[in-house]
């Protein structure tokens, strides 16, 4: 073993941007002997092989590690329990293939580290810094801009994707000041990446700016009152324990405790046998071969499997390269009509649309792109502006080269709304919305995120950019190449048109792509009923309910929002009181020395910032047994109802309709359940009493009222049916309250001497096994002891046992074949059950649940698709769904015909596919506003 010192070089590579790199640089493998999915171990074995083929000679490596992330909880989040709270869950195909990555490493025998509490970075600057003292050359692997504060005395970073080396001079380029000043800019302008809140409105060039006028961001602090500008200078003195907190959250930790020496990371050859026997079982012909040859060896034999496996990938259809230079920019009318005649002969052209901005009923038209054959695709520019000189855009005058508005869709109405043509799309209800503005009905459409949901719900995600990754091979020309970022973002209208035809006409060739690709397989894959029946009609259905919106009253949120305050007021009053003395109640620094230090409440967790852990979870375990962490949650409750909703729902009034238009994401969850965002309906808490209270501003307009249509305890009635439960489907047949039965049966308690809280107490349990809910879980729920929680669950499989035979079935069923469906025929991918550790539990859970929660999805679906005809000749509108209930706008004298006809549609929106054991029983309501409706 060399000692290292002088003339040592180490390689430090980041193996989380390895893995995601080779996760998004492929499409989806999947081992075709047993189906697991292998294609980002495939692109990082790929990826360590060019790494080892390129390290030789004087820039050779004579130490080397791979660095990974373990787990998601570190040091960090016990200084703000919010840190990387914004982060997206990982791809649920990914996870299962982290741990082979790890293998990956260690099978090409190279130094694989992780420690639990800390990040990779961490261990990364650890190294780099004891390499420098030890008198050696560091090179960080990796493009990580949280790294740059590292470069500098013997220490450099390699962009393997650009082939570039980053030294000081690199990161000054990047920052604006030098290496030991990065993380003085980095607290400043935070990072909305990893949740750091930085200085708010100050960016990373601001920021730049000020560290080099100061020297540091102590120094900039201090004299923060020498500030001119005074948004500024009231941001910096008002927000310097936000920003001192955010340094300590961006700034790596030099001092990691390391269960490993420098020594440890010696370049060692790879053992043949070893590594060809790792790829063998991963089943990668190709590498193995090439490794083989490389090591002077024979390849492995790997058998080959009798059929692939279900959900395998299949091959693409012939289609020509992606070439954005010869794509089509239309100028007049003539070229326009010839791209229109295409569609009319082929019966199909893939449709997409550039506007001014996300907002569908907000935004302008800038221009519309067709494709009718892979590698042809033409950009029709409606609505550019002509610059104001330079690279500078956003005049009022339209560039040249631009028919007229009306001219064009004039031309293209009669194409869209031509039932002989399909329109295809991604995520045509964004679309489909925009030219419903311009009066332009488009049908009959095909949409090619919806294609891929139905295909691999559970498996990944549904947006062009990822799909066209995974199955053509191709990274799109990303957004923010054209419009920028920051204060400096420009709208697609100030795009120049020959910028714009590249990324506007290959979003249609992508698309038309995607469906020659995808739509066959929805056959082979037996889920094209679910497609036809429950997705594709969906579209125009939720396009019209976000169209018309919901009335929402300003007056009644602000005084919802006075109110808060006022009981936030008395919260933090009786907090104070019980804590014996006044403190921050939003600082969960000062909480917990409160808790575990004055008053001695055990269980009190320390990060290594020396501050208490008081998170949610950390607060619902204490409000079991004592008040004060109860009466913080009832504040941070409040809190959130405040800022989250009579606060925020005010911006969203849109001001030309008094209304909220949310927006529906079909694709957004595995179970078919709809989410809905900008801003989020489904979320107002329904538990509380102040969160019921807010839909009070959710109202009807004059001579109208709103209807609220909900299914009854529908997931439990399914459940019944699901798992044959004799004693709940009687209960539903003869209209018993199901929450008092099961109080009864479990507790001895006789219905006529039922008490709200025993009854409370079995329904939290109703729903929660349906969630797969513990002990632990209840306890939180209901705020008692975790073992009376957890008591009254073993009872309760006693008296209903075979609901644990339907959860042991469906897991089962699940490991065996990586997926559940609905009964309807919904498949839901679930690629994590067979994993082991942490995660094991919450795929166990989602399992039991998918089928059940799929099943309620499937069937209001089905409710929502059967409404417009239903009531299309009564003074109403469908308004809004919100989980179980539909939410509608009629006219006061057509108030129970409305009630009729949907109860009738709701109530038989299974059949004729599925006749369920139980009846669907539907509760109607109504009222001047959403909360007397409900």
């Amino acid at each position: 073993m060399t000692q290292f010192g002088k003339g040592c070089h180490l390689h430090l590579i980041d193996g989380s941007a390895f893995i995601f790199r080779a996760y998004h640089a492929l499409p989806p493998l999947t081992r075709k002997s047993d189906g697991l999915p292998i294609g980002a171990v495939a692109g990082f074995c790929n990826m360590l092989q060019k790494y080892v083929e390129d390290s030789s000679g004087p820039e050779a490596p004579t130490h080397v590690a791979v660095i990974f992330d373990k787990g998601s909880h570190t040091f960090r989040n016990d200084l703000y329990d919010l840190y990387k709270a914004n982060r997206e869950a990982m791809p649920e195909d990914l996870r299962p293939q982290i741990p082979l990555t790890r293998r990956a490493t260690e099978a090409f025998n190279i130094a694989c580290k992780e420690l639990e509490g800390y990040e990779a970075d961490d261990i990364i600057a650890t190294l780099a810094c004891q390499a420098r003292e030890a008198g050696g050359r560091v090179t960080i692997i990796s493009s990580d801009k949280d790294l740059m504060q590292l470069v500098g005395d013997g220490v450099e970073m390699l962009d393997a994707m650009k082939n570039r080396r980053i030294d000081r001079d690199g990161v000054f380029e990047k920052f604006g000041v030098w290496p030991e000043q990065v993380v003085d800019v980095q607290a400043l302008a935070g990072d909305s990446v990893d949740n750091v809140p930085g200085a708010p409105g100050i960016g990373i060039k601001t920021a730049a700016q000020l560290i080099s006028e100061y020297g540091t961001l102590e120094a900039l602090l201090d004299r923060a009152a020498e500030i001119k500008q005074p948004k500024r200078r009231e941001t910096l003195i008002e927000k310097r324990a936000q920003i001192e907190m955010s340094k300590r959250l961006v700034q790596l930790d030099c001092a990691t405790p390391l269960d490993f020496t420098l020594d440890d990371l010696e370049v060692r050859e790879p053992d043949p046998q070893r590594l060809l026997t790792f790829l063998a079982e991963m089943e990668f012909r190709t590498l193995s071969k090439r490794i083989a040859d490389a090591l002077g060896t024979e390849p492995p034999v790997i058998a080959e499997a009798p059929q692939a496996a279900e959900g395998a990938p299949e091959t693409a259809p012939d289609l020509p390269a992606i070439d954005p230079e010869g794509y089509v920019w239309v100028r007049d009318a003539a070229e326009l009509a010839a791209w229109i005649a295409e569609a009319r002969d082929l019966g199909w052209v893939a449709v997409d649309t550039e506007t001014t901005g996300l907002n569908e009923m907000t935004c302008d038209l800038v221009g519309v792109s067709l494709c009718c054959v892979a590698g042809r695709a033409c950009y029709i520019p409606l609505g550019h502006k002509l610059g104001q000189g330079g690279d500078l855009f956003g005049g009022g005058d339209l560039a040249e080269g631009q028919m007229p508005l009306q001219q064009a869709l004039d031309l293209l109405k009669p194409l869209l709304e031509d039932p002989a043509v399909l329109k295809i799309g991604q995520n045509m209800k964004y679309d489909a919305k925009v030219l419903a503005r311009y009066g332009i009905a488009v049908a009959p459409i095909d949409d090619t995120m919806l294609i891929s949901y139905a295909l691999h719900a559970g498996m990944h995600g549904h947006g062009m950019d990822a799909l066209s990754e995974r199955y053509l091979s191709h990274t799109p020309i990303p957004i923010k190449s054209l419009l920028g970022s920051g204060k400096s973002q420009i709208t697609f209208a100030e795009v120049p048109i020959a910028e714009a035809v590249k990324y506007a006409a290959e979003d249609a060739d992508i698309t038309l792509r995607l469906w020659q690709v995808l739509k066959p397989r929805l056959h082979r894959a037996h889920v094209t009923r679910v497609y036809e029946g429950l997705e594709r009609p969906l579209v125009p259905v939720l396009a019209q309910m976000e169209m018309h919106g919901v009335q929402v009253d300003r007056a009644t949120l602000s005084r919802m929002s006075g109110a808060f305050a006022q009981k936030m007021a008395q919260l933090e009053e009786e907090i104070h009181a019980l804590a014996g003395e006044t403190f921050n109640v939003g600082s969960p620094k000062q909480l917990g020395e409160i808790l575990f230090d004055k008053m001695g409440i055990e269980g009190g967790k320390k990060g290594k910032t020396g501050a208490y852990a008081t998170g949610a979870d950390v607060l619902e375990d204490l409000a079991t047994e004592h008040e004060l962490p109860a009466r913080v949650l009832d504040w941070r409750q409040l809190s959130k109802l405040k800022s989250t909703y009579t606060d925020a729902l005010q911006e969203h009034i849109n001001p030309e309709t008094g209304r909220v238009h949310t927006s529906y994401s079909i694709a957004g969850a595995n179970t078919g359940r709809l989410a809905s965002t900008e801003p989020n309906l489904q979320n107002i808490p329904v538990r509380s009493e102040e969160g019921r209270r807010i839909r009070e501003a959710f109202v009807a307009p004059e001579g109208k009222l709103l209807v609220s249509l909900d299914y009854s305890q529908i997931e439990l009635r399914i459940l019944a049916h699901m798992a044959q439960i004799d004693a709940l489907k009687e209960a539903f047949r003869d209209g018993q309250d199901i929450h008092a039965m099961t109080a009864s049966e479990m507790f001895g308690v006789p219905m006529d001497q039922m008490t709200s809280e025993v009854r409370r107490r079995a329904k939290a349990i109703n729903f929660g096994v349906i969630y797969g809910i513990s002990g632990f879980g209840l306890a939180r729920n209901l705020r008692i002891p975790r073992g009376e929680a957890q008591a009254f669950i073993d009872r309760y499989f006693e008296r209903f046992p075979g609901i644990k035979t339907y959860m042991d079935d469906t897991i089962a069923f699940a490991k065996a074949h990586d997926r559940v469906e609905t009964l309807f025929g919904r498949v839901i991918h679930t690629p994590e059950i067979n994993a082991k550790g942490p995660q094991s539990g919450f795929a166990r859970r989602a399992a039991i649940n998918a089928p059940i929660q799929g099943t309620a999805a499937d069937i209001i679906r089905r409710a929502m698709i059967r409404m417009p005809e239903a009531i299309r000749d009564l003074p109403a509108k469908m308004l809004l769904q919100v989980h179980d209930e539909l939410l509608f706008e009629v006219e006061e004298d057509a108030v129970e015909p409305l009630i009729a006809a949907a109860r009738e549609v709701m109530e038989a929106a299974a059949e004729p596919v599925v006749k369920l054991d139980v009846p669907l029983i539907v509760d109607a309501g109504q009222g001047r506003s959403w909360a007397e409706a409900h």
